[in-house]
């Protein structure tokens, strides 16, 4: 753990970069996705909960702020240096994070929804494990990737549907 905590221009900055790093693994999923939609996912048979397109980045945008809000609450308690045998708390955000990107990857770049079923599963225990090692920390940054939680939960169950019906 930090002795110290980091000064206030310092806790700012990466503030700032944890929004802009987050944002923009949503803008790079959302650019891979956008040539995906027509035709091949509008042609998918997709489950009757399935919730409208314009949903879907309004969520995600407010997810990646609440993550990068989590993961800089752990950072000014846990910093990045680490001497225990269990992972650091940020390396789990930051394996966490690639997975969500891979998710767009798989799903709509490789238009591969059961792979996607697959790698959304990882994801899903990734960010349990991040949500943990978040919560021993700061009880904040715990409760912060809850609504995370229930969206990929949710999102594994849409997967999962897009999977048994197409």
């Amino acid at each position: 753990m930090s002795e110290t905590a980091p000064n206030p221009w310092t806790q700012r900055l990466m503030l700032l970069g944890l929004l802009v790093l987050c944002l923009a693994t949503g803008a790079v999923g959302g650019a891979i996705t956008r040539p995906a939609l027509d035709p091949w996912y509008r042609e998918l048979t997709r489950p009757f909960f399935t919730p409208p397109d314009i949903a879907f980045p309004i969520v995600w945008n407010l997810l990646f702020v609440l993550m990068a809000v989590a993961a800089w609450r752990v950072w000014r308690v846990a910093g990045f240096s680490w001497d225990r045998e269990t992972p650091h708390p940020l390396a789990l955000f930051f394996v966490q994070l690639g997975l969500n990107l891979g998710w767009s990857v798989v799903f709509f770049g490789l238009q591969s929804p059961g792979w996607a079923l697959v790698e959304i599963v990882f994801l899903l225990a990734a960010i349990l494990a991040t949500w943990r090692a978040f919560t021993e920390f700061d009880r904040v940054a715990g409760w912060l990737f809850v609504p995370y939680i229930a969206w990929v939960g949710y999102a594994t169950l849409l997967n999962a549907s897009i999977v048994y019906l197409n």
